[in-house]
Parts: structure tokens; sequence; C-alpha cells
């Protein structure tokens, strides 16, 4: 699920650090980019027998590596590309019964061995793998990358953490003085709320001032786990209709609905270590979640739905990190007239502008989330949704 597609994740990061002195206009900046990642582009192992290729391929080609003298991966404001890795997987059965075959021929060859020597059977190990890695054709993988220069908003089209350290680490010996700092949920929060509730939000951080952005992720939990505890009683209890409050592409004070269904992932602490709980389906009271919940269960993961109008967004939200899974947006149609390229480019900027709405009412509902749990009326609040949980104890 690329940037392109009507579907795909999405992990944001921060892009910080300096520029090269003399990287400063926008046409030397842009220069300095093409010459790093070209530095660092991309090289096929097809006709080799090496195991991994990584390097940065060009958005609409993954087969083009090709960034000096081409310009099509600075489009405006952004700087866009993929990073492509080539890997050569061989079947562990494979490798075994081509072990086994070279062991009986040096035992037939040395009959005074009753086993192979173990420095010799590493280098048998050695030569299997290397000669059946020149027979298997590399798999390719790409994932796309988009970066807002004004901003230094970078997101990576993926979510799993392996990929994630690769491209951390190759963006950073690409480009030397910037490195990417991931957007966590307080992050996130810090960087939408006005500056009469930053001090209630300082007040409210867990974690020391000097903490690191794992300890900072890991010590503020509770964030993603409140949000999407108060949305799923905002569901069901209050109102799904809400206003623009952040910038972008709708106009600020337009109505929309935000709702959670479809599916939550649950998780909590017990003797043998985590429990899970899936939720799946469309939700009517949330019973199965309260449930969960009553147990001291946490939402960790839900299906966050969006509706503007007759446009709508649908995306799994990652608590703990803010990371967005299965982002669907309204459909964006290639239309046939004109010249290819510039239906593409066309397609492309249409994509980001529905991807930049559908953030726009992320931050939206989560800075009105924000302005009720930093705010004086947050106790009251509290209380009916306990007593929305305990129906029971209510009454008694």
């Amino acid at each position: 699920m690329g940037l392109l597609s009507n579907t795909v994740s999405l992990c944001p990061f921060d892009v910080v650090g300096d520029f090269p002195a003399a990287a400063t206009s926008p046409t030397e900046r842009a220069a300095w980019i093409g010459e790093q990642l070209q530095q660092f582009a991309f090289r096929s192992i097809e006709h080799s027998g090496e195991e991994q290729a990584l390097g940065w391929v060009t958005l609409d080609d993954f087969q083009c590596s090709e960034f000096a003298g081409n310009t099509d991966w600075w489009r405006d404001e952004y700087v866009c590309f993929s990073l492509r890795r080539d890997q050569r997987r061989l079947p562990a059965a494979l490798v075994r019964a081509e072990l086994a075959r070279a062991q009986q021929r040096f035992l037939a060859e040395n009959p005074t061995f009753q086993r192979v020597p173990k420095e010799r059977n590493e280098e048998l190990k050695e030569q299997v793998r290397a000669r059946l890695l020149t027979r298997v054709l590399p798999t390719p993988a790409v994932y796309d990358v988009l970066w807002h220069l004004p901003s230094g908003r970078l997101f990576l089209c993926h979510l799993a953490a392996s990929t994630l350290d690769v491209a951390t680490d190759l963006f950073q010996k690409t480009f030397t003085g910037l490195r990417l700092v991931l957007v966590h949920p307080l992050a996130r929060a810090r960087q939408i709320l006005s500056a009469d509730l930053t001090h209630a939000l300082a007040a409210a951080d867990q974690a020391p001032a000097d903490a690191s952005v794992v300890e900072q992720i890991e010590r503020n939990r509770w964030l993603g786990w409140e949000f999407l505890r108060w949305l799923m009683y905002q569901t069901t209890q209050g109102s799904s209709l809400y206003a623009v409050q952040r910038p972008g592409p709708a106009a600020g004070g337009t109505a929309f609905r935000a709702w959670l269904d479809d599916r939550l992932l649950l998780a909590g602490a017990v003797q043998s270590g985590v429990q899970k709980v899936t939720v799946v389906g469309p939700q009517d009271n949330f019973d199965e979640v309260c449930s969960a919940l009553r147990q001291d269960k946490q939402i960790i993961e839900a299906t966050l739905h969006f509706e503007r109008g007759e446009q709508a967004w649908r995306l799994t939200l990652k608590a703990e990190l803010f990371q967005f899974g299965s982002f669907r947006c309204p459909a964006v149609r290639l239309e046939r007239d004109g010249a290819v390229e510039n239906e593409q480019l066309g397609l492309f900027y249409e994509r980001l502008h529905v991807l930049a709405e559908g953030l726009q009412l992320f931050d939206s509902l989560l800075l009105t989330f924000l302005q009720q749990r930093l705010g004086p009326a947050w106790p009251q609040l509290c209380q009916r949704v306990e007593a929305w949980l305990h129906p029971a104890d209510s009454v008694d």
C-alpha cells in the first residue's frame, strides 16, 4: 500500500537538525538532497550473489534510482522518494539438504574422519549458502517516503518496527546532520495545543524532563489510552459531531463526524504476561469492550471513521505511537485526458490533498479531546464515563 494507493499506512516523523551551510536557498537545498539521494541510491544485486540490497528509488518507478539531473522527486514543497530493499531468502529445508550432501561428500573424500570438523562444517555452510544465493532471485519491497520541507514532517508508508529502523538509519546516513524523531502522542499533543494549555499538558507529562523519546512514549501511554476511551464514550453516549480546529484543506469551523467502530484491540497485564482481546464487527453498545475495560484492560488499537459532507476516511490508530494503519481516504481517480505525466502529477497532488484533510480531521478531534482532558470539567466527565462502565455500581 504505497502513497498513491487509496489505502496507505503512515508513520510520522519530524526531521530535526541542520542542512549544510552551503544549502540554504531552495535551489541549493534541492541540489544537495539530489546528490545525497544519488549517493545512497539503490544498486541491484540481481546478477550477484549478495543477500541484500538497500537504497533509494524514485516514487513513481521502483526500478529507477537516478536522482542526478532528475527533479521528479522534488514537487513544490515536498521531497518524495521510496526505500527499496531486495532480499534473497533461502528455504531452511533446502539449505539443510544441500549441507547434508556437502558433508557426505567431505566424509567420502576423507574416510579417516567420523564426522565433519566444526571449522570445516562452517566453511561448508558458507559455500552452500553462497552457491544457493546465486540461484535465487531477490524479492523487492518498496516503502514510500513523503517529506514536507517547510514543516519538517516526514511520513514513511510502513509500520513494521524493523522497516522503520532500517529507514531511519539509512536516512541519517544519507542526509548528514539530519535525523528522524518519531512523532509520538505527547509530541503531537504539544504541537497542536494552544499556549494556554501547554502548562497543563506539561503537568500531566509523566516522564522526567530529560527523558528519551522511548521513555516519553512508555511513561505517557495514558494519552492514547484515554483518547480512545473518550472517543468510545463519545461514540455511544455523547456527540459524534465536531468542528475543524486545525489548519489544512478544510475551512476552520467546518463540521465533521468522528466515531469508533469495526475493530478494537484491548490489552491488559495478567500474571502470565499480557492478555489481548480483539472485538471485531459493527458495535452497538460496545458491551464486549466495556467488559474488557472493567477488567483493567486498555484500548490500544481501534478503527476510526471520519465523515465530512459526502467524503469519508477510515484508519486504524495505534494508540501507543499514534501511527495510522490502513488509512483509507476518499478515492482519487486518474483522468485519462492530457499527457500521462501531468495526470500522474495531478494524482499525486490530489492524494496529498485528501491525506492532508484526513490528518487535519484527526488533529482537530485530538485537540477537542485535549481541551476537555486538560480542562476543569475533566473530573466530572470521568465520573460519567465510570458510571457508564459500571452501571450497577452507580445504581447502588
